[in-house]
Parts: structure tokens; C-alpha cells; sequence
């Protein structure tokens, strides 16, 4: 994986993107990927419940992986329960959890309800997909590790198109800090209550918006020049445009146009709110 650390938060945007198709490849060729892509290919069409989903470490632990959701992966007891919960019913477990990760992995296993089969899992098209998440998602990891404003504004690219509400937005932690520094609004707003704060939402930006490619790059243009500002992070380095230019060299297009964005040091006084005054 090629390392984002010591770049400002544009110029490490587009060098993930730049490089993206090579680090997917990287990604499947890792010897502990490779074997646990090989396992969910080979045994997940057999599974006929989340026992039998669990009872498999190797499968199992891949599509938490898939999910990012990686550090819950010995809370076996609690992930059964909820991928044999019932969503229709208000109390059940997957409902009562506030991850979004562990209902979108629910609704996209689709066990039946009270521990049975899934009619997913033999379909060859649906094993790709998950293949093909499991894949960005280690990538997406392993590009954020260096990088904080980064890995926020990657992870907002890969969940835009997914976006329907602002409610999407703020259950979402990293999709909330994206959209709070993004739009001006200050970190306090999260201490108001949740309609509040939607409404505050609401009179910045029309969240149809993000249904456009281009308004999520202006948006993620603007989060990288306020992050970097804020967090005092420089950019510009001849060494990152090098590495970009290679990275395009290696099979990537060539189409690529790197830019950079110097910020200056900004002392004293400064808001994220500032900015669209």
C-alpha cells in the first residue's frame, strides 16, 4: 500500500484515487487476504445461518472485515443475536444498536429471522461484491492509517452516493466531522439536539446534492482546505508529486493532474464557521 502520511489532505485525496485500481490488486494479493478470499469463496454458498457463519473463523472474519468492522469480531455472541434478530420488530437487537456497520452487514447477509438461511450468499454476483468491499475497505484502511483528514474524506467519497438523509450523515461519525467541517459548522453543534441540528444541516446544503460526483469533489476540496488549516497540516512536497506522477506511470491512466494547495499557517482566531462568512 502506498502511504499517505506527511501530505495535506488534497494532495493524499488524489493520490489514493490516482493509485486506487493498483492498491485494490495490492489489496487481493496480501497473503492473509488471499486466504481468507479463498475461504469465503469456497465455503460461503454453504452456510445456512449465522451459527454456521460464526462457527467459521476464517469466513467469518472476513465479512467482518468487509464491514469494517474488525474490532468487534470476538463479540461472536453479540453478532449471532443480532443476524438472527427480526428488524421488523422495533426491540430486536439489530434495532437497538447504534453502529450503522452492523445493519448494513444484517441487511446485506439477510439471514431469515430467528437463525435460518439467506437466499444471498450462493449468488455468484453477490459474492463479488463482497469481495470487491472487502478489498476498498482494507484499502481505505490501510490508505487512513497516515493520515487522519485523509481517511475522513475517503471514507465520505465511498458513502456518498449512499447518502439519502442527514440523519445518514450524522449517525456516522466520520460521514458528521466530514460534513461539519466541510459546511462551516462548529464541533459544539453536536452537543443540540438531533432535529436541531438537521435543520442546521438543511439551510447549508441540499443534500440531493451528493447524488452529483462533482458536488462531492467540491465538497471534499473544501473539507481538505479547512482540515488542513484547522489541524495546521502543510502540504507540498515535489516528493508528493513525484510519487504521483509514478503512480500514474504504473498502469493508472494517464490523465492525472496533480495539484497541490499550499495553505498558510493560520494563528489565532480562526473558526471552521469563519471561512463562508
Amino acid at each position: 500500500m502506498i502511504s499517505l502520511g506527511g501530505m495535506g489532505t488534497q494532495v493524499a485525496v488524489k493520490l489514493f484515487d490516482a493509485t486506487r485500481d493498483k492498491q485494490l490488486d495490492l489489496a487481493a494479493s496480501n497473503a492473509l487476504n488471499a486466504r481468507q478470499i479463498a475461504a469465503f469463496e469456497e465455503r460461503i454458498g454453504s452456510i445456512s445461518s449465522p451459527q454456521e457463519l460464526i462457527a467459521d473463523t476464517e469466513v467469518y472474519t472476513f465479512v467482518m472485515r468487509a464491514f469494517d468492522l474488525e474490532d468487534q469480531i470476538f463479540g461472536k455472541a453479540m453478532i449471532r443475536k443480532t443476524l438472527e434478530s427480526d428488524i421488523t420488530d422495533s426491540s430486536a437487537l439489530v434495532n437497538r444498536l447504534s453502529d450503522p456497520k452492523i445493519r448494513e452487514m444484517y441487511l446485506t447477509l439477510g439471514f431469515t429471522p430467528g437463525g435460518g438461511s439467506s437466499a444471498n450468499l450462493d449468488k455468484l454476483d453477490w459474492q463479488a461484491e463482497m469481495i470487491d468491499r472487502f478489498k476498498e475497505r482494507f484499502v481505505l484502511n490501510a490508505a487512513g492509517e497516515d493520515n487522519e483528514g485523509a481517511r475522513i474524506a475517503l471514507e465520505f467519497k465511498s458513502k456518498a452516493s449512499e447518502i439519502n438523509t442527514w440523519l445518514d450523515v450524522l449517525k456516522d461519525e466520520d460521514l458528521g466531522t466530514f460534513m461539519r467541517r466541510a459546511l462551516g459548522v462548529p464541533d459544539e453543534a453536536i452537543q443540540v439536539d438531533l432535529d436541531r441540528q438537521i435543520a442546521l444541516f438543511e439551510q447549508k446544503f441540499d443534500i440531493e446534492k451528493l447524488k452529483d460526483p462533482a458536488e462531492v469533489d467540491k465538497l471534499v476540496s473544501r473539507f481538505s482546505a479547512i482540515y488542513d488549516a484547522v489541524e495546521g497540516v502543510s502540504t507540498a512536497s515535489s516528493t508528493v508529486l513525484s510519487l504521483m506522477q509514478g503512480a500514474v506511470s504504473i498502469g493508472q491512466g494517464s490523465t492525472f493532474t496533480a495539484i497541490t494547495i499550499d495553505i498558510p499557517t493560520i494563528t489565532g482566531g480562526y473558526s471552521a464557521s469563519s471561512a463562508y462568512r
